[in-house]
């Protein structure tokens, strides 16, 4: 389905580059190529609480993942990646097992029908949302010839490029099956893909935000509940009392720090200990019985026993639920056009995941505090687990251009080698807010 939004990506010249690939790899017209359109999100506030069932915010952005596919006729898949090399084969009535079950010191189980596994890896997610779709009783008679690929240098940046990836094969599956499956149903297949099949003790809001974002809009969601709500920016009323929301755009800060989420311990570690201060403060209220989730845990039981906590602990816990608090301040400051406030309380969202929740690497927070100092930037912090990839900041649009060229000019100055890594015209990117994940 061509949603027809009319926004600045994808463009008519990478739709017709993709479409020109995959009618070579299937020698078929490019005309009968259909596009996923799979955006990066960010999440301006709600920073890792959706793993204990937190309210989160989120929005996408105007870059993402692109995959070109053919329905293939039969029951085959090949696929080729504009990231990586080789050619990943496979059909789609195989059976599918997870793949942290199956790798054992670094060596593949025989059951693997990967010949190459270094050469075919990048194929785990296409291979993922087989096993989500298979698990959930869904027949597929038909696989793809497809063609996947991001916006250059965005890979393992912290936008959630994984959840963009693992939504954009749903998709294609989907479409090339006639599945009829609703974004919520796509979410739990895309939690399946990260949780189950991956291995990766991760919460649902990154697809959430890729399938339910509306353009312009802020996207909130109960974690605990799954209930969510679409925050429209401000109109303006009859009355001209409403001011409109001021323009903005969204920075995008690189760090170039670079590696897997799944091969840090620091992020599973996180919810584990988030899990341990559940269990303490809901054994000192008498309900140790509800899950060990700090979403379990009333605020006022949490006031009366976090001194039962040791310091680690208490750092989770406050982290939790100070953000929390500062998602539904978030909420309000967006929908009265606020931009000063809503900035305000990223910032401090920033400042909480690095003193309570101790995820940010050196480099990161030295670039969070550089966006903090950038011309008209209303706020700033991490954009992902804060283990690598970059800082996500909201700026004045009439000053974007000036902050971005602040931001790449001071980083230099505290990373010269990191710095270097990165390309000039991509080190700091100026975004709009995107829209949901669609077929084109």
């Amino acid at each position: 389905m061509d949603h027809g939004f009319g926004l600045s990506w994808p463009s008519e010249a990478e739709l017709n580059e993709i479409r020109q690939t995959v009618s070579k790899m299937a020698a078929r017209r490019p005309d009968e190529v259909r596009v996923v359109a799979s955006p990066y999100r960010i999440c301006p506030l709600g920073a890792h609480i959706d793993h204990q069932g937190g309210t989160v915010s989120a929005m996408t952005v105007n870059k993402g993942i692109l995959l070109g596919f053919i329905p293939s006729g039969d029951t085959q898949v090949v696929l080729r990646s504009g990231q990586f090399k080789g050619e990943v084969r496979f059909r789609v009535d195989e059976i599918q097992s997870p793949r942290h079950t199956i790798k054992t010191n670094d060596k593949i189980d025989t059951h693997d029908s990967s010949n190459h596994y270094e050469e075919c890896k990048w194929g785990n997610y296409a291979r993922g949302a087989l096993y989500a779709l298979h698990s959930k009783g869904n027949h597929l008679f038909q696989g793809i010839t497809g063609y996947i690929c991001g916006t250059k240098g965005l890979d393992s940046s912290g936008l959630s490029s994984s959840a963009a990836v693992g939504v954009a094969y749903l998709l294609a599956f989907e479409s090339a099956n006639n599945l009829m499956v609703s974004p919520e149903e796509n979410i739990e297949y895309d939690r399946l893909i990260e949780n189950e099949y991956l291995g990766l003790r991760n919460g649902i809001l990154d697809q959430s935000a890729i399938l339910l974002s509306r353009h312009g809009c802020l996207l909130c969601m109960n974690c605990k509940t799954k209930e969510y709500k679409i925050i429209h920016p401000p109109k303006v009323q009859m009355n001209h009392k409403t001011e409109l929301q001021k323009a903005y755009k969204i920075l995008l800060a690189f760090s170039g720090l670079k590696h897997a989420l799944t091969n840090n311990p620091g992020y599973n570690c996180r919810v584990s200990e988030c899990q341990d201060a559940a269990r303490i403060l809901l054994d000192a209220s008498g309900i140790g019985t509800l899950e060990p989730l700090l979403s379990n845990v009333e605020q006022e039981a949490y006031q009366t026993h976090k001194c039962k906590l040791e310091p680690s602990l208490a750092k989770r816990a406050e982290h939790y639920f100070s953000e929390n608090s500062r998602v539904i301040k978030g909420l309000e400051a967006w929908a009265a056009g606020k931009m000063e406030d809503f900035g305000m309380l990223i910032t401090a969202s920033g400042l909480s995941s690095i003193q309570n929740y101790e995820c940010g690497a050196e480099p990161l927070v030295q670039l969070y505090k550089i966006l903090l100092r950038a011309p008209g930037v209303y706020g700033a912090r991490f954009s992902g687990a804060g283990f690598r990839g970059c800082c996500v900041a909201f700026v004045d649009a009439s000053h974007a251009a000036e902050a971005a060229s602040f931001v790449k000019r001071e980083y230099q100055k505290f990373q010269p080698e990191l710095a270097s890594k990165l390309e000039q015209g991509t080190a700091v990117l100026i975004c709009e807010a995107g829209d949901c994940a669609h077929v084109i």
